[in-house]
């Protein structure tokens, strides 16, 4: 199970870069992240190395942001792999709330981040299976 960084951004010019700059000052590096918006607010959602750390850093800052479970799947970056693994979580009868894409820097594979409201659920499943869940 991995920690997702979810932050609460304004939605104007210059945000990201004062968001990303925080985090490399902290010396956080950023795996993986997704942007959804309004017209005045978004949320940014992150993988990041040092998940505490960031929302410390975050919060210290006045941003408001939480921690949240979600789980990561490594997969083969091959046709047809996603939706073999979407077949899997279908087989396991779990809503998906959302999902994106990472990449394991090590294996250079893709890792696909899942958030549900059944996390301990989805793990043991897609384990079952034989998936590699993070």
């Amino acid at each position: 199970m991995l920690k997702q960084l979810s932050i609460f951004a304004e939605n104007k010019r210059g945000t990201m870069t004062k968001l990303t700059g925080i985090l490399a000052r902290e010396g956080i590096n950023i795996l993986g992240s997704v942007t959804n918006d309004s017209a005045e607010y978004g949320i940014v959602r992150m993988i990041v190395t040092e998940p505490e750390k960031a929302y410390e850093a975050l919060k210290e800052d006045g941003w408001i942001c939480r921690l949240t479970d979600v789980i990561g799947v490594e997969i083969t970056d091959e046709v047809g792999q996603l939706n073999k693994l979407l077949q899997a979580i279908e087989f396991s009868c779990i809503s998906v709330d959302y999902i994106y894409l990472s990449f394991d820097r090590e294996t250079a594979r893709p890792v696909i981040i899942f958030h549900t409201e059944d996390v301990q659920e989805l793990e043991s499943s897609l384990s079952f299976q034989g998936y590699q869940v993070r």
